[in-house]
């Protein structure tokens, strides 16, 4: 019988040309290892909300998981760096990342063109009980048009709501600081709308050896991309401008 490691370099190969055309948009180059934080497919009732990942046919296929996995993109689609956030709604971490990081991130380098930044949920299901059902929403939201505002919702009261037995009040209550529809809102939400598609982002972070959040990426073009140990935003504007200089042909960026 084929070990662990041997079905999973398997499933590598069958992933070919979709998996290094992944890649390279990402910019990721990662060795997949045992992830810290498990995995796990199940579900859960909260009134008629999936709250749990979902069981998703085809994610053990690593050409499928490369289809169903979708982030959310903020910035040209074509500049010139990619900035790649792991997070977590309910993660203190990632809530000082969102309050005090990403906006100058997104002044400095997604308004002015350098890079594009995009979001990809990783719910830790095991602590963080309402992660999913947030998530969810936040995609909900999306529906409308509003991803980024409600995110900025769930982010700047996350002390409020993050701890709480029930949450469906809170979420309600984004939706219409958001200007959201609340009746498309509520009905997005009390069913298993964008289960899959974050389930399949939980499991791609699983596969990329991802294990804590939020975990942050910078790449330039197709090139390699670099996990940042320090993602405050000295340590990712350093990146940024070390990768412009790069592809500038200069040694030190502006």
């Amino acid at each position: 019988m084929a070990s662990r490691g041997e079905q999973r370099r398997e499933a590598r190969k069958k992933g070919g040309s979709e998996m290094t055309k992944f890649y390279y948009i990402l910019g990721i180059v990662a060795v997949i290892g045992v992830a810290i934080v498990a995995y796990s497919v199940g579900s859960q009732a909260m009134s008629t909300a999936a709250t749990q990942p979902v069981d998703v046919e085809g994610l053990d296929d690593m050409t499928e998981l490369v289809k169903l996995a979708q982030g959310v993109t903020r910035g040209d689609e074509d500049a010139p760096i990619t900035i790649v956030e792991f997070a977590d709604y309910s993660c203190p971490g990632c809530g000082t990342f969102a309050l005090t990081v990403k906006p100058q991130v997104m002044n400095q380098f997604v308004e002015t063109g350098k890079a594009k930044f995009i979001f990809y949920d990783f719910p830790l299901t095991s602590i963080h009980p309402h992660s999913f059902l947030a998530a969810r929403a936040a995609r909900c939201a999306g529906d409308q048009g509003k991803f980024w505002e409600y995110q900025d919702q769930l982010f700047r009261h996350q002390a409020e709501w993050a701890t709480k037995n029930s949450v469906e009040g809170d979420l309600d209550n984004f939706a219409e600081q958001s200007g959201l529809d609340l009746d498309a809102f509520n009905t997005c939400v009390n069913s298993d709308a964008h289960a899959d598609v974050v389930s399949a982002n939980m499991r791609l972070a699983f596969e990329l050896g991802i294990n804590q959040t939020p975990t942050i990426m910078v790449s330039a073009g197709k090139g390699m991309a670099r996990r940042l140990a320090n993602y405050d935003f000295q340590g990712i504007s350093t990146e940024v401008d070390r990768l412009l200089a790069d592809m500038n042909g200069t040694t030190g960026g502006n």
